[in-house]
């Protein structure tokens, strides 16, 4: 088992602090004194003939699945899986108990000496900052990367917490990709996604005939995730008289079909992920404790966006060198972020996280004209964000928020040139007032003159109303 102890810091708890790494070991000593020692960091641990346990035990008065070692909260117990000759600790025959360093367990004619194992180890910000498709360059997300780092050999099952769009599922397929089942299948489930009548069959499968519309046998997800991954998201959603079921699969390592009879032993590596206060839920009676310390071996909570508004340009540039949308043949079709974009991005507070960041990049690019985006290529709530568009309206040599003073009408002039003079003091104006009315908004300022902003935007520098950019000309 991994967890994080709580530390007063800055930072969220469960990336400042060390881990404990709990192991249990189990070491055989043969007659002719051969030693053999066998480490487990996984939370169950099978014991039998069988060659799908565990630990293999070659002994023939070992039944096929004989006894299972297992982490309930802090402790070491062991079960007996109903089998013909008993399980013993210290000489007397148990059918559950819990486990102590040193004590002999003995199944069949084959004896064992049982340690817990129990190493700290102090989880210290990566050097790097990236790992994999995860990025960032803030302490909270190289401590998240080490934490990753470390867990993902073990197999131990993980429970991501953090809110929506934080990344969870792709921390989840890191995960996956640092592990030995890198090789094999991974599977997500949306647990809030799908129906509640229909999450068992999803998960477990079902039998032929076993409710209205089963009209052939199907595998479940846990089946076909055989070997490899299964990623719970919204594992908080799942309804109260599903989890014992999803105990089962956690614990025995086995799973039943809807309408089945017959266990079918799965060799899979669950991860859950959640943005519900897991802790709460299981107070409130709406999530199981038993399945919350299965699930729970090791805890890793994401941070949000605003939690590390650092990594809001790194992100940005990532997503603008990766993503498909700013392709143009083999090159980048936007290069980066131009400064007063990128403050207002760092401004915001991203209640969407991640996610809502990458909608907003895709947005931006699609308007950009130039190599760079820019403030006007964000959406308005964003450019808002901060006072950088005020300061740059404020700071233009010319004065074009101020209307000019009313024109006479030319009657000395022929009617063609007095009526255009008069119309482009009207459209100076009409302008003038809107972009002061919304702070110098290019985009609200359109919205309200039912304009097509990129006209506005013509016709704004026009009359000067808007400085240029550099490189850019005034006419489009």
């Amino acid at each position: 088992m991994i967890e994080f102890t709580p530390e007063s810091s800055s930072l969220p708890s469960v990336l400042q602090a060390p881990v404990t790494l709990r192991r249990c070991r189990l070491t055989r000593t043969d007659t002719d004194g051969t030693v053999a020692e066998y480490i487990f960091d996984q939370p169950s641990v099978t014991l039998g003939a069988l060659e799908d346990n565990d630990l293999v035990v070659d002994d023939d008065k070992v039944s096929r699945y004989h006894a299972r070692i297992y982490l309930e909260g802090e402790e070491f117990s062991i079960q007996d899986l109903q089998s013909v000759g008993g399980t013993w600790v210290n000489r007397v025959r148990v059918r559950d108990a819990f486990l102590k360093s040193g004590c002999v367990i003995r199944i069949g004619n084959t004896q064992f000496r049982f340690s817990a194992l129990s190493e700290k180890v102090d989880i210290q910000p990566s050097e790097q900052t990236s790992l994999g498709p995860l990025v960032g360059q803030t302490e909270a997300m190289r401590r998240l990367f080490s934490a990753v780092q470390k867990v993902a050999p073990t197999g131990a099952t993980v429970v991501l917490e953090g809110e929506t769009g934080t990344g969870k599922e792709v921390v989840a397929r890191t995960l996956h990709q640092l592990s030995h089942r890198a090789g094999q299948t991974f599977i997500v489930f949306d647990c809030g996604a799908v129906q509640q009548g229909l999450i068992e069959s999803e998960l477990f499968g079902h039998e032929k005939g076993s409710f209205t519309g089963a009209l052939a046998s199907r595998q479940g997800l846990f089946e076909m995730a055989h070997g490899g991954t299964i990623f719970l998201d919204e594992i908080g959603e799942l309804a109260l008289d599903l989890q014992p079921k999803l105990l089962r699969a956690l614990e025995q390592r086995e799973i039943r079909r809807v309408g089945g009879n017959r266990p079918i032993k799965i060799d899979v590596r669950v991860l859950a992920a959640t943005n519900r206060d897991l802790v709460a839920e299981v107070k409130a009676g709406r999530f199981r404790e038993d399945l919350f310390y299965r699930l729970g071996v090791v805890r890793l909570r994401l941070p949000s966006l605003r939690e590390r508004r650092d990594d809001v340009a790194i992100l940005a540039r990532h997503m603008l060198a990766t993503g498909a949308f700013n392709r143009q043949g083999d090159h980048q079709r936007v290069k980066g972020v131009a400064h007063d974009a990128a403050e207002a991005l760092r401004a915001y507070e991203w209640p969407g996280n991640v996610r809502e960041l990458s909608n907003v990049i895709e947005r931006a690019c699609s308007f950009a004209e130039g190599d760079f985006i820019t403030l006007d290529d964000l959406p308005d709530h964003i450019a808002g964000s901060t006072q950088v568009r005020s300061r740059k309206v404020e700071t233009q040599a010319t004065e074009p928020l101020r209307p000019s003073a009313p024109t006479p009408l030319l009657t000395d002039q022929p009617f063609k040139i007095a009526k255009d003079a008069w119309m482009a003091t009207f459209e100076r104006d009409y302008l003038a007032n809107l972009l002061g009315r919304h702070s110098g908004n290019l985009s609200q300022a359109a919205r309200e003159a039912e304009v097509d902003r990129k006209h506005f935007r013509r016709l704004a520098r026009k009359y000067n109303l808007l400085p240029s950019r550099d490189g850019e000309d005034e006419e489009e």
